[in-house]
């Protein structure tokens, strides 16, 4: 039996990096699962109409997901964010309790969502996502760890940092912002699973695009037909509403996230470019 003959274990199915994963495992073949708490749900229905099969449970409840996890092959773990950067238990208690049941079950290749930087950004804040990734390497789980960067969603959302014609955000005007589709997200989980002798035992950091701020406000404006000026935030502004978010500027600014960009599109030539993807879904969202 191949591993596409077995189920993956969708976590987070109906939010955006599962269902992201999901779309793209169903379109491909595989036998997908999903745990929802909510089977009734639209977004829920929606993926059983697509060819998931639903399990009732959640992150919580290890019984839950040891029904979910029984003869899977892998599963694709992502936990809710904590706005919180310094209330960080929950999501470790999460992110440890599906890694021990994946312990348990044998599952054979564990696709973890991470977060940009998460050993370097553990030096000056607590990260959740740190703190899980060293508990699933210490259970030695065949795993994947790919460490995903900003949205190119969250430029268009309620709470983007383009609003009124100007683009406001603390990053140094020559500093490079890393930016991934999350529909890109669902395509590497897709191709880890796809070619688990490459990813097995991978950390990645990752992104579809990096641009400076000035480059972003441009494609941003040749995108949307708006025009876009950036404005930087000073540290020392930020600093005063947050400490934790202005020491992850401060990161960002030194260099400090690094993605090799050209080795990830030689894994997904076809990896979206933020105007390209803006052009195609975001202009119609502004």
């Amino acid at each position: 039996m191949t591993s596409r003959n077995r189920p993956i274990l969708v976590l987070g199915a109906t939010g955006q990096q599962g269902g992201a994963v999901a779309a793209h495992l169903l379109r491909d073949g595989w036998d997908v699962r999903a745990l929802t708490r909510d089977q009734s749900s639209k977004a829920a229905q929606e993926l059983a109409d697509k060819g998931a099969t639903l399990f009732q449970g959640n992150m919580e409840n290890r019984d839950e997901l040891a029904v979910a996890m029984q003869d899977v092959y892998g599963v694709f773990s992502v936990q809710p964010p904590v706005w919180d950067l310094h209330a960080i238990e929950e999501e470790v208690r999460l992110g440890t309790n599906v890694a021990d049941v994946a312990k348990q079950a044998g599952v054979q290749h564990f696709v973890y969502s991470s977060i940009s930087g998460a050993e370097a950004q553990s030096l000056f804040r607590p990260v959740a996502k740190w703190e899980v990734e060293k508990y699933v390497r210490v259970l030695n789980l065949p795993a994947t760890i790919l460490r995903f960067t900003f949205f190119m969603e969250n430029y268009i959302s309620a709470y983007s940092p383009i609003q009124n014609g100007t683009y406001a955000e603390a990053i140094a005007h020559d500093t490079p912002v890393n930016l991934i589709a999350v529909d890109e997200i669902g395509a590497f989980v897709k191709i880890a699973f796809q070619e688990p002798e490459t990813f097995i035992g991978k950390t990645m950091e990752m992104a579809g695009d990096s641009l400076t701020p000035p480059e972003l406000a441009a494609a941003y404006s040749r995108a949307t037909g708006q025009s876009i000026v950036y404005t930087p935030i000073s540290i020392e502004t930020l600093r005063a509403e947050s400490e934790a978010q202005a020491n992850i500027y401060e990161w960002l600014n030194s260099g400090g996230h690094v993605v090799d960009l050209p080795a990830l599109r030689a894994f997904h030539p076809g990896l979206t470019r933020f105007e390209e993807w803006l052009a195609k879904q975001g202009k119609g969202k502004n």
